[in-house]
């Protein structure tokens, strides 16, 4: 039995593993190791094949056919779930055994250096699978059903197997497009030299050892580096990597490549909740309480979140809110346009429901914040001693007047009154049992999202939350490892410890933790949505976005952030990109456009277990470990430092990234190194975290006081857990060593005597609504909302490769208000279209009064036709640099009876619309 966490939400929802006798729900494999399932908690000491069953010498003779076990998953006690799991953690250990993992190094048949050939198949582990697993592009047929004949993509082997041609969508390529777009594929070759390679048909991705995949990486990227400087590579990470391979990519980025040019997708996450509390209390810990104080709380204000379908186990903490709420002396608050099933949780007096415009998010705070000061509930005494910015922000929301507030965000005065009213109420300082305000995506993937937020924190202030047990303000993390992934260099702008890269004193600091000199060390680079944008070494083609982001940004841009290059300078555009933990072709705003520079490098490496559309279109597919195969360190939602386990193998010769970053920096050397050797990339996890911890030293987001070691006597021994920041003892005395089982408790509530700002005190900043980037306008009449459904977990990646899940939710839908439907002669069960200035997607109508007669909501788990992020809007927030997702303007339309999937009004099936140009089409 191995005791460890769910891989997917932040929750991080604890579950135990173990061994069974056949196959069965889960049907992970598991090879009967006693170091991997008869210790609950391992030994502090990793042996060398302690990540991913595999030490940093590589592939081992003896790991061909290993007999196979399904594993099975146990819920168990943790403070987030309570022994409760979602759909998606029952069954997450399926994942493991998916049939088409891949399990060996792949790449193009063409760059296949002569005399090397590919692996005969006979050398693969795996045995083929008895049939064939398509990926999710879906095309929607007339009677509902999903089209996979067309698109199946499998791994036979373990190798990634591309299409069998036909239609896959634009955003849907079988493989990277070498030359002319064709058969309504995503179109845009690789320009210049790049013509004369073959096309994805004739170029599939073949098996090669590991010593031929990383030697072709190196010299590639050796190779760009001096030819056109560090800046020609970028890398792209993601928020499930645990805190050591976040950290060792960053390290990596900045030690080996020298390059400024990486993020990470949680830059579509937390960004804008981040930039919001860094300036205003000078921290961002996603929850800086643990989420059992939230059940003890007579109000909670809950904005942009679905809690009961993205963290179902997370509803049990809003009982108390719902309880107070039916006593009459609290409830639950959803804002959100959605009667979501969160919202629902409001019904039978347990709480109230705001329904708000979409992109209004903004107004409903300011007029409550206009309530709370006019009707004098703030509480006085705090800001006083607390706060500053007071005076400017009472001013500003002194124009938000409830009745004002109604006509912009439709929400009634009297409602908006009612719930400043319960806020206050529920404050300490008034006698109440507390209160909370959480906002997630839904205010946050916004082009004001960093002002929205600061807009929520500002209420907190104002009614002295903030820095109370019981009471508090945060924002609810979605993506696994999204709090501890964002801490420790994923970010384009930051160093372990949550510093800054252009901090003189953390550069000197970090770099002598790391082995190089300070002037090494790149600048910042850019946020993510701008990064994808600069790829390739012609310029991104011009979008077809409509309206402007605040400030005058055009949609798909971003006003000049750190590591920008100015006006007059010529630019180092990165032709090569590494991609860990993302599936850029699904997740990322705008995404054809992304696919298109995605197509338009030199060289596309991407590390994953599974034939992501990303990896489909990758130069090289390197295999790595999951969650059950390897140890390390998450963070979940609340700041809390917890330990994945590992309970398995890997299958195959899957590696960690740990070792895969080792070997590539074994090959492309230190640049920057102070003495030859002084820069190291182990591979033990343990190790990792040791120097992980020493990097944060000092820094707002302080591990220092922590191990391996600790956690697991902390977690053995039943205690509280540890929650940053957990700083080592200045002076180790006797009977303590740092990062031991004593020192430091660990800051389980944040901002209790004061905040980490040069003044203690924390910061109320002034901020007005400005309204979507992209409005509804003529010819584009409605909102169109996206988010997530119970049974799937981000691009789709993993949950559509669990049969249970994908039954229940198998094809990409659109909800439609019947009023709406009827209005556009769209029935429910028909295919509609939905278009906006980046083209057009098609799904499922699905009636329901659950959305707003203006609005319509469609999830992002899908790719190709129904892949709704082809048409969400890239225009990013300017502080934060997150996209604006969750709204833009669409029009909805009837797709004709007898229409293939796709087919763009006007043309003939298969041809690109004009909205989404070619490169070839459009000028350099």
């Amino acid at each position: 039995m191995t005791d460890t966490h769910c891989p997917y939400c932040a929750l991080q929802c604890g579950m135990s593993l173990a061994p069974g006798t056949g196959p069965g729900a889960g049907g992970a494999p598991a090879t009967a190791s006693p170091a991997g399932h008869e210790r609950r908690h391992p030994p502090a000491t990793a042996s060398p094949a302690g990540d991913g069953g595999r030490g940093a010498d590589g592939p081992s003779s003896g790991a061909s056919r290993r007999r196979v076990l399904p594993l099975t998953v146990t819920p168990r006690q943790f403070p987030t779930n309570r022994g409760g799991l979602c759909q998606k953690g029952w069954t997450s250990a399926s994942v493991l055994t998916a049939t088409d993992r891949i399990t060996v190094p792949q790449i193009r048949r063409s760059l296949l250096p002569p005399p090397i050939q590919e692996l005969p198949p006979s050398t693969q582990e795996l045995p083929a699978p008895t049939q064939e697993l398509p990926v999710r592009d879906h095309a929607i047929r007339g009677d509902g059903d999903v089209n996979i004949g067309e698109n199946d993509v499998v791994a036979h082997d373990g190798v990634v197997a591309d299409g069998r041609g036909g239609d896959s969508g634009r955003g849907g390529d079988r493989g990277r497009g070498h030359g002319a777009a064709s058969d309504g594929a995503v179109g845009g070759g690789r320009p210049g030299a790049k013509a004369s390679r073959p096309a994805v048909a004739e170029d599939p991705l073949v098996p090669v050892s590991w010593e031929v995949a990383l030697d072709l990486v190196a010299g590639k990227l050796a190779a760009l580096r001096a030819e056109h400087g560090p800046g020609s590579v970028a890398v792209f990470g993601g928020g499930g990597l645990t805190n050591e391979k976040a950290y060792a990519l960053g390290k990596f980025a900045r030690t080996v490549l020298q390059t400024p040019n990486i993020d990470y997708n949680g830059r579509f996450c937390m960004s804008s909740a981040a930039a919001a509390a860094n300036r205003a209390l000078g921290a961002d810990r996603g929850l800086p309480f643990p989420l059992a104080d939230v059940g003890g709380a007579d109000v909670v204000l809950l904005l942009g979140s679905n809690l009961a379908e993205t963290m179902p186990p997370a509803v049990q903490h809003l009982t108390g809110a719902r309880e107070a709420g039916r006593r009459g002396r609290g409830g639950l608050v959803v804002v959100d346009p959605r009667v979501s099933a969160t919202a629902k949780l409001t019904d039978d007096g347990a709480g109230v429901h705001l329904q708000p415009v979409p992109g209004t998010d903004m107004v409903v705070l300011l007029g409550l914040l206009h309530v709370i000061l006019a009707e004098g509930l703030a509480d006085r005494a705090y800001l006083a001693e607390r706060v500053t910015g007071f005076d400017d922000v009472a001013r500003s929301v002194a124009a938000w007047w409830p009745e004002r507030a109604e006509t912009v965000c439709g929400v009634p005065a009297e409602e908006l009154r009612r719930v400043a009213r319960l806020l206050a109420v529920a404050a300490p300082a008034n006698g109440g049992r507390g209160a909370y305000v959480l906002t997630g995506r839904g205010v946050e993937q916004s082009a004001q999202g960093t002002a929205t937020v600061t807009a929520a924190i500002n209420i907190a202030l104002a009614l002295g939350l903030v820095g109370r047990e019981g009471s508090g303000y945060g924002a609810v993390t979605g993506q696994g490892n999204g709090q501890g992934g964002r801490e420790h260099g994923q970010k384009s702008d930051q160093l372990p410890g949550y510093r800054k890269i252009d901090d003189p004193a953390a550069r000197e600091y970090v770099a002598g933790v790391w082995g190089v000199t300070p002037e090494s060390l790149p600048g910042p680079g850019k946020p993510a949505v701008q990064l994808l944008q600069s790829l390739g070494a012609r310029p991104r083609p011009a979008t077809a976005s409509s309206g402007t982001a605040p400030g005058g940004t055009a949609p798909g841009t971003m006003s000049p952030g750190p590591g920008a290059r100015e006006p007059g300078r010529a630019e180092t555009r990165p032709r090569a990109l590494l991609v860990h933990g993302s599936n850029l072709i699904v997740s990322a705003p705008n995404a054809d456009s992304v696919a298109d520079r995605l197509r338009s490098l030199d060289l596309l490496v991407v590390c994953d277990f599974v034939p992501s559309e990303t990896a489909r279109l990758a130069d090289v597919v390197l295999p790595v470990t999951q969650w059950a195969e390897e140890e390390g360190t998450m963070t979940s939602l609340e700041g809390r430092i917890i330990r994945r386990r590992r309970a398995t193998d890997a299958p195959g010769e899957a590696r960690s990234e740990l070792w895969i970053l080792a070997e590539l920096a074994r090959r492309l050397g230190t640049p920057g190194q102070t003495v030859p050797g002084s820069v190291r990339f182990p591979t033990d996890p343990a190790e990792v975290f040791d120097e992980l911890a020493l990097a944060s030293r000092g820094g707002v987001a302080d591990y220092s006081g922590l191990s391996h070691a600790r956690l697991d006597a902390d977690e053995a021994s039943g205690g509280p857990g540890l929650f940053w920041p957990v700083p080592a003892a200045p002076v180790p005395t006797p009977g303590s060593v740092v990062g031991g089982s004593s020192g430091h408790p660990g800051t389980p509530r944040m901002f209790l005597d004061g905040f980490p700002t040069p003044d203690g005190r924390a910061r109320m900043i002034a901020v007005d609504h400005h309204g979507p980037s992209d409005d509804v306008r003529p010819g584009a009449p409605l909102y169109l909302v996206t988010g997530r459904v119970l049974q799937h977990y981000q691009s789709g990646a993993q949950t559509h490769r669990v049969t249970e899940l994908e039954r229940l939710v198998p094809e990409p839908y659109v909800e439609i208000h019947p009023v709406l439907g009827f209005r556009i002669g769209v029935p429910d069960g028909a295919r509609a279209r939905l278009t906006t200035g980046r083209g057009f997607v098609e799904a499922t109508a699905r009636w329901t009064d659950a959305v707003r007669p203006d609005t319509v909501f469609m999830p992002f788990h899908w790719s190709g036709v129904g892949s709704v992020n082809r048409v969400t809007t890239d225009a990013t927030d300017p502080i934060s640099g997150m996209p604006e997702f969750k709204v833009c303007a669409v029009e909805v339309a009837p797709v004709p009876d007898g229409l293939p999937p796709g087919t763009a009004p006007g043309r003939a099936p298969g041809t690109r619309p004009e909205s989404a140009p070619t490169l070839e089409e459009t000028p350099a």
